[in-house]
């Protein structure tokens, strides 16, 4: 069980190495192509934008086929997507189609790969291996912000996108040979059409966990789409001007230590009942986002301890978000439950990461105000989770 999780884990790794290369190289992209803050968030949203119409169809499929063959196909084109940009995008239009068919990429492969691991693994031990995957994103995101940032500064922006092209080719050579086929058996079956999702959404308590998750993914997604350009910002403040630390390695640090928060939140979610850890956890994280972005001007080693925190426990909340929505989806429809999660939480990771740039343009561009008032936006979007969790989990429990 252990080997075939590590497996899993390291295809979705390898497969994200260009996940947050955009975001990593965002100040150098808005110099270099003239980009508003409003287009510099679009374009990084637009990942997830893609991602959202992909994961419909890509997440209901694996219902149907072994999700194995739809995650190495779709690892494939995220090697085009990422070859693309490099050797073609030079502005704001040419890197959004780029950006779109990466996302496409990501829906067939994440939530997929957490289909092809749940049809192998059952049991009581099932919730720890899905928060082991899922923190893989954490890890998968935060490589990949080192990887951007070094490789740029080494050789080019372009050669980091042949490296995130690069790592979507190693995910499928790693899901070829690690991964078997799935058995017959291990499929599901129902006579529902593709896109019928009317089971899941009379669900209750999965909405619950999905509602949540989609509140949960504005913060977080427009946490990382700008963390970046934020230490950058902050990083200009500084009396000496800019220190000798680099945003991308912070940021990357920052991703990876959502690792263990991901997984210690599931766990304490398991020990502590799901919908009461998760309810304090995310008040917890609104009541952060309102002041890391008003301290950009205090000392650069304050602020990264800030936004390191506040990292931390906005990944808290999203194993076991995604482990409650897993363990709640009507019998025969796991991966249909998977794809209405990911639609809703990767459409609301895409607005969030566009309403960043819209609110530092409304602000009158970089300042502590505009940041102050970015980070509040980030977490007020994460405050209707807790109001999901609350209602929808007492009427499911009632119903029951």
């Amino acid at each position: 069980m252990v080997r075939l999780t590590f497996a899993f884990w390291l295809a979705e790794v390898l497969g994200m190495l260009g996940s947050a290369a955009f975001p990593a190289l965002m100040p150098g992209f808005i110099e270099r192509w003239a980009l508003s803050n409003t287009e510099a968030g679009l374009i990084a949203g637009l990942y997830y934008g893609g991602y959202m119409l992909g994961v419909p169809a890509l997440s209901s499929l694996a219902d149907r086929i072994d999700p194995r063959r739809i995650h190495m196909a779709s690892s494939g084109l995220t090697a085009f997507a990422f070859l693309g940009f490099a050797l073609l995008a030079d502005g704001f239009w040419t890197a959004l189609p780029f950006q779109i068919l990466a996302g496409v990429g990501l829906a067939g492969t994440y939530m997929p790969g957490l289909k092809a691991l749940t049809d192998r693994i059952e049991g009581p031990l099932q919730s720890r291996y899905v928060s082991f995957y899922t923190a893989g994103f954490a890890i998968g995101m935060g490589l990949s912000y080192f990887v951007a940032g070094a490789v740029a500064e080494a050789l080019g922006w372009q050669w980091a996108y042949g490296a995130a092209a690069l790592g979507a080719l190693a995910s499928v050579g790693v899901m070829a040979a690690a991964i078997p086929a799935a058995e017959p058996h291990h499929l599901s079956r129902h006579d529902t059409g593709l896109f019928d999702f009317r089971p899941v959404l009379r669900a209750r308590e999965a909405m619950a966990y999905i509602l949540g998750y989609a509140a949960h993914m504005w913060e977080l997604f427009a946490f990382r789409g700008w963390i970046v350009a934020f230490l950058y910002y902050s990083q200009g403040l500084q009396p000496g001007g800019r220190t000798a630390w680099s945003a991308t390695a912070i940021a990357a640090l920052i991703n990876i230590l959502q690792l263990p928060a991901s997984v210690g939140g599931n766990e304490m979610a398991l020990r502590l009942g799901r919908r009461r850890w998760l309810i304090g956890i995310m008040t917890l994280s609104v009541a952060l986002s309102l002041t890391v972005g008003f301290a950009a001007a205090l000392p650069f080693a304050l602020v990264v301890i800030l936004a390191t925190v506040y990292g931390f426990v906005l990944a808290a909340d999203s194993a076991a978000l995604t482990a409650g929505a897993v363990a709640a989806a009507p019998p025969g429809y796991r991966g249909a439950t998977m794809a209405v999660h990911s639609t809703l939480g990767f459409g609301m990771g895409f607005l969030g990461s566009l309403a960043i740039g819209v609110v530092l343009d409304l602000a009158g561009g970089m300042s502590v105000l505009a940041w102050g008032l970015a980070f509040a936006a980030m977490g007020l979007g994460c405050a209707f989770g807790p109001a999901a969790l609350g209602l929808l989990g007492r009427r499911a429990a009632a119903a029951a």
